[in-house]
């Protein structure tokens, strides 16, 4: 006689068990509840934040839960009580320009929050009493801010960085910006003299660790231990590289996302392409070797199972290095898409798309679920810290909230295997001309180096430069426009 297959209700019930009898505690309880697949299956709309009078570009939770803090194109910055919908406080960032991430700083009693933006400034505000808030200016990047990254614990420290390259620390008891460093291209890239940031990102394990990474296929990994305060070293040698086998070399693939685990793995969100989770030990080391660039006709969605692999077949052994884990499905080529991880243990990986849709995926790789979302793209997914509750944002005025309420388990639409990335392009808009001005002086400083050499054709580029402002003036590169159908992501 066979057995019955045990479902995720029986597994639920023996846990109660367990816990009743003393054999499982109450804290291993709550990580496997929290953690379930059944609860994710059953995430659904739970109610819509709306106040905000343009796309909200950020959205984040404080440590204890019950706000969530959101910044928009309109400049505004509000404090939620999502649970009811209400706003607790809203007010102006001081900002001139679209707020692009907004997060409150630990152990402050929710009145202490960090913003940065399109604008390029870095700017702190302070809750005072009875709802006044005071905000001020703290350092400022030439050309668009994208992220900021708190230290884990600290209610003093963060970092930023910009499309200038730079990437900045920030001690708010002194109001002293330190420019730590302008991330350097490994080899000349057209148009680049820098390489342009979209994200940044603290590991939890190791707060003296941080990533950058953008407008190239490399994240980069660098340690602050390493920076002399004197300025007596330069510090822009990243102690680690990440990038997939077969991104190397590919100019027209960029990075808009990055999250860390408890585990210090990097998850890492490319650009007309995929995600990929890195362990620690698959860097390239702090000077890997610049590979010939790669055709730009090469099928990436061909080459999305090979990285799973070993990288040497034909030298299989006991020391042959696996790649990263990869994630496919969604769409990330209109806008500047977070990424993150999803469960108490960080058992999922979370990530909007162009489409409108979620995908939420097993850390193993396996697409478990795609939720619709927003008519157009979606850009900010932020996991509660403690419960089964999801936030999203993107185009729309409004903010998403959701949570395992959904009486029948979703399943997974057709034909969802069958992506294939978009015709790659230069990942960068230039939205303004600002933007324009931007560019113009780095290439100009690239076509002045010493190695830049004597045959290089700088008035072809500049020309190609000039010409492409046209056809990129669309969209901001976090705001984007209705460009994606729904089945782009899944045809």
């Amino acid at each position: 006689m066979r057995k019955r297959a045990r479902t995720s209700l029986d597994t639920a019930v023996v846990d109660v068990w367990k816990r009743e009898v003393g054999e499982l505690s109450t804290r291993n309880f709550a990580h496997r509840l929290v953690a379930s697949e059944d609860l994710v299956l059953r995430l659904d709309i739970f109610g819509k934040l709306e106040q905000h009078r343009g796309c909200v570009n950020t959205v984040s939770f404080n440590a204890d839960g019950n706000i969530l803090l959101s910044g928009s194109d309109d400049r505004r910055v509000i404090l939620w009580d999502w649970e009811i919908g209400k706003v607790k406080l809203s007010f102006h960032s001081g900002h001139h320009n679209n707020v692009f991430q907004a997060k409150i700083m630990p152990y402050t009693e929710d009145r202490s929050i960090v913003t940065c933006a399109a604008d390029g400034q870095v700017r702190h505000a302070q809750i005072l009493e009875r709802g006044k808030v005071e905000t001020k200016f703290l350092a400022k990047h030439r050309g668009r801010a994208h992220k900021l990254a708190v230290e884990p614990g600290s209610p003093h420290i963060f970092y930023t960085c910009g499309e200038d390259g730079l990437v900045q620390h920030i001690d708010l008891r002194t109001g002293v910006a330190t420019e730590l460093f302008t991330c350097q291209p490994i080899r000349k890239r057209r148009f680049m003299s820098v390489v342009y940031l979209n994200a940044i990102a603290i590991d939890p394990r190791n707060p003296n660790l941080f990533s950058v990474a953008g407008a190239d296929e490399f994240a980069r990994l660098f340690d602050i231990r390493k920076y002399k305060w004197d300025g007596s070293t330069d510090f822009g040698q990243p102690v680690d590289f990440f990038c997939p086998t077969h991104l190397r070399g590919d100019e027209h693939v960029g990075i808009t996302g990055l999250a860390f685990s408890d585990l210090s793995e990097l998850l890492v969100s490319y650009s007309d392409e995929f995600i990929y989770l890195f362990s620690k030990d698959m860097g390239l080391g702090p000077q890997p070797v610049p590979p010939s660039p790669v055709s730009s006709s090469s099928d990436a969605t061909e080459m999305g199972n090979d990285h799973q692999k070993v990288s040497s077949p034909e030298h299989m052994d006991a020391d042959a290095v696996v790649g990263p884990q990869v994630f496919k499905g969604h769409r990330n080529c209109e806008t500047v898409k977070g990424v993150n991880f999803f469960g108490p243990k960080f058992e999922y990986v979370v990530s909007g798309s162009d489409c409108g849709r979620i995908f939420i995926w097993k850390k193993g790789g396996e697409l478990i679920r795609v939720m619709e979302a927003d008519k157009h793209v979606v850009n900010c997914i932020e996991p509660h810290p403690h419960t089964v509750v999801l936030a999203s944002s993107g185009i729309e005025n409004d903010i998403k909230l959701w949570t395992p309420k959904a009486i029948e388990k979703a399943t997974l639409p057709a034909n969802i295997e069958k992506l294939r990335p978009k015709t790659r392009r230069w990942m960068y808009h230039l939205a303004s001309p600002e933007d324009l001005m931007l560019q113009l002086i780095s290439l100009q400083r690239w076509r002045t180096s010493p190695e830049r050499g004597e045959n290089s054709d700088g008035g072809r580029e500049l020309l190609q430069l000039v010409l492409s402002f046209n056809g990129n003036t669309d969209g901001s590169s976090d705001d984007g426009g209705d460009t994606t159908n729904a089945e782009d992501c899944l045809n």
